[in-house]
């Protein structure tokens, strides 16, 4: 799985052109795409700026060389680079297993190309099981009792080896919300946002059509 996830990645770093500014993801496949990105700027004497979707990713870039920068200084990106839990044929995503896609739809939405990096135990024929949700903490009951109501089991997220919850590096709650089956992902999508106290879901349905899946198999 690790050759499959780095031939992924390899790929993806294919798309990088010299002068892009880019956002970089934060899974464990889009290192590969960075790890590759690195020896192009050595070997190529590419020049190019990153966004980073969180502070791993940010820790990431600077140990490995790679110069960033911010959506404040440049809103628009060429592309953006990340991975994703699970992705449909339609190219319709859930996100957030690493309590990142807050910052992960704001570079996407940015970017004129969004390459989405999996491998194929990602892929699945419909969207299902738990949504990742980001939460301001002065509404996680509410918002957990507003969920209900659209059929979704919700729980806050608590660490490996910690007893509080998970918090995003925008401070707030991640939740992940169960729904046995998810019939209309787009509305879903903007039923969600509609809920006070929901800042952003897992659910990435409006980039299909500037989405290129690469899939990394086996």
């Amino acid at each position: 799985m690790d050759t499959a996830k780095q031939e992924a990645g390899y790929r993806a770093a294919g798309f990088v052109r010299d002068g892009m500014v880019i956002g970089i993801g934060t899974g464990s496949t889009v290192l590969y795409a960075m790890e590759r990105i690195v020896h192009r700027i050595r070997e190529e004497n590419l020049s190019i700026l990153g966004v980073p979707t969180s502070h791993q990713a940010a820790f990431r870039a600077v140990e490995m060389g790679i110069p960033l920068t911010s959506l404040d200084s440049h809103p628009s990106l060429d592309l953006a680079i990340d991975g994703a839990d699970q992705v449909d044929p339609a190219k319709l995503m859930i996100k957030g297993r690493g309590a990142a896609h807050l910052r992960e739809k704001c570079v996407a939405d940015a970017a004129r190309q969004f390459i989405v990096v999996v491998d194929d135990s990602k892929c699945v024929a419909e969207l299902n099981g738990k949504i990742p949700i980001e939460v301001l903490p002065f509404a996680c009951m509410p918002v957990i009792r507003k969920l209900s109501e659209y059929g979704g089991r919700a729980e806050i997220r608590t660490g490996s080896g910690k007893d509080g919850p998970v918090i995003s590096d925008n401070g707030n709650i991640i939740m992940d919300c169960l729904f046995e089956r998810i019939e209309d992902p787009k509305s879903l999508e903007r039923e969600l946002a509609m809920i006070p106290g929901i800042v952003a879901s897992g659910l990435f349905t409006q980039y299909a059509d500037k989405t290129t899946v690469i899939v990394g198999k086996k």
